[in-house]
């Protein structure tokens, strides 16, 4: 069966955010001004074979520990659907 993964991974809350800032500050000097906090990060969408959900689950979340996002300075979950 064919699955697709959807991760998103941003830094934690302690994690300082230069990127989000600036777009904050940006959508602020665009008007905005009802922005709080930005924090900008990454989607990876992942299409994978496999038996079963809980299988699938098991295996994208060995990869998001392994390589898809650094658990010391980043926070990710993840979706897995059917294709």
């Amino acid at each position: 069966m064919d699955f697709v993964a959807r991760v998103y991974v941003v830094p934690k809350p302690a994690i300082l955010d230069p990127q989000g800032k600036a777009v904050e500050t940006s959508l602020h000097s665009l008007g905005y001004e009802e922005v709080g906090d930005v924090r900008l990060g990454k989607y990876i969408e992942v299409k994978l074979s496999g038996d079963g959900a809980a299988g699938v689950e098991a295996r994208v979340e060995e990869m998001c520990r392994r390589l898809l996002a650094n658990e010391v300075i980043e926070d990710y979950r993840f979706d897995v659907e059917t294709a």
